[in-house]
């Protein structure tokens, strides 16, 4: 029982986190129709920044500042921040395809960079990261439970953040944007202006579920920003409903669940010769779920819902 108890925290706590992420794409996509193909630059930057900041002092690596955990959580999501503004401003003037592979080539370069540069731990990433509390929780059942309901809280605060933004005037401003940029540019308003502030807080927020994710397994390295990361979470939303906040939650828990149970019944009742594919496997199904999905319902399990003004609806 403790163990079936143990699995789920477990599972809760990285649905959690990538919740989290896929909430920072429904941003830039499902609200400003930014296509981010480099999603895991960004979490992995979040990731990166947050053990630099917070470990301690490790021979030949960058960073061991030892800096207070949420000090260098929110210094991970900084950084994360940084390196957005840095490729919105090289990338943002981009059409959506074009766009979409730059952003796309930043994530490969970002794990290039981490893979061969020792100051970054190489290929064994970051070890010896100090989670928060462990002295006073120990590092059971009760600590993960501990650190599921911290996730959780800020879960829910990013989402009802994200759902106070949508709603207001900055909200309705980027889905002009993202519907006619031309009309809003004739509005006086500046369509690279707003995406850019829409890019930069979408990958902040990727940035925060990256560090959560680093201290969760109190460990980071270039596995853990593969390529796959990014689909995985446009996966999540393209199932969930892009524009949805809602739908962006929901979405990461259902591929979630996939993943994990696909994984476990290849594991479990797969020949020993196709379990040696079992990682392949589950990364073609990802593109099944995706390409299922795009053409029997591109709006996903929880369409964005549209709001019309009282004043459309009397023609005025």
């Amino acid at each position: 029982m403790i163990g079936i108890i143990s699995y789920l925290v477990f599972f809760a706590t990285v649905a959690s986190i990538l919740s989290i992420a896929v909430l920072g794409l429904n941003l830039q996509w499902g609200n400003t129709g930014l296509f981010n193909g480099g999603v895991v630059a960004f979490f992995g930057a979040g990731a990166y920044g947050t053990l630099i900041l917070g470990s301690a002092p490790q021979d030949g690596l960058l960073g061991g500042f030892g800096l207070p955990y949420l000090l260098a959580l929110f210094g991970g999501m900084v950084i994360a921040g940084i390196v957005a503004w840095i490729v919105g401003l090289l990338t943002l003037r981009l059409r959506h395809d074009y766009l979409a592979i730059a952003t796309f080539g930043v994530a490969v370069a970002f794990e290039n960079l981490v893979r061969n540069a020792a100051i970054f731990g190489g290929a064994q990433g970051i070890r010896g990261f100090e989670r928060p509390l462990r002295d006073v929780f120990g590092s059971g059942l009760a600590y993960n439970a501990l650190f599921f309901v911290f996730v959780l809280i800020l879960l829910i605060a990013t989402y009802l953040f994200l759902e106070r933004l949508i709603a207001s005037p900055f909200g309705r401003l980027l889905r002009a944007i993202r519907e006619d940029e031309t009309a809003a540019q004739s509005l006086g308003k500046s369509p690279s202006r707003v995406r850019l502030t829409a890019f930069i807080a979408g990958s902040v927020i990727m940035g925060l579920a990256g560090g959560l994710y680093a201290t969760f397994y109190a460990f980071i390295s270039p596995q853990d920003v593969l390529p796959i990361l990014t689909f995985q979470i446009w996966a999540m939303l393209i199932v969930g409903g892009a524009g949805n906040n809602k739908g962006a939650v929901m979405g990461t828990f259902l591929i979630w669940a996939a993943w994990t149970a696909s994984g476990w019944a290849l594991s479990r009742f797969a020949p020993l010769d196709v379990q040696l594919y079992t990682g392949s496997i589950q990364f073609v199904l990802i593109g099944f779920v995706i390409v299922g999905m795009l053409m029997w319902r591109p709006q996903g399990l929880f369409p964005e819902k549209l709001v019309v003004s009282q004043s459309a609806k009397t023609g005025r």
